[in-house]
């Protein structure tokens, strides 16, 4: 008889961007839209980012994580799944939530772009002025 799988979902949003993730007890493999997550965060410093939750609370190498991620660019992707693993993981067992929150993993990051506004270049930029 097969053992049942028991999923944890998460849902993590930074700027634009917003990932799902599912994580379940495994060996530690990260697949990140259908890509091995080494492929898809080839950058050092966003593969450090992602992890941080999962070395945090100490599960590293124990669960597998699932992850859908569209809309934004490289940061705004990588904040995300890292809201949405640490999100899952509360899930998963609340009494991971303490060290999460002290990291503060669990809180989303608001910040956006700033609108652009009328008659002017840009968001905070203005047209050269001229007296006369």
């Amino acid at each position: 008889m097969s053992e049942l799988l028991e999923e944890f979902l998460g849902t993590g949003r930074r700027k634009t961007s917003v990932a799902r993730v599912r994580i379940s007890n495994g060996e530690g493999k990260i697949v990140v839209n259908g890509r091995p997550f080494e492929e898809y965060c080839r950058q050092e410093v966003t593969q450090k980012m992602v992890l941080s939750p999962l070395e945090i609370t100490g599960v590293l190498g124990k669960i597998n994580a699932h992850v859908h991620v569209f809309g934004g660019g490289v940061s705004g992707q990588t904040g995300a799944i890292r809201l949405g693993i640490a999100r899952a993981l509360c899930e998963m067992d609340i009494s991971l939530r303490v060290a999460l929150k002290k990291a503060g993993h669990l809180t989303r990051d608001g910040r956006k772009k700033e609108r652009k506004k009328p008659g002017q270049p840009g968001a905070r930029k203005r047209f050269q002025f001229s007296k006369r």
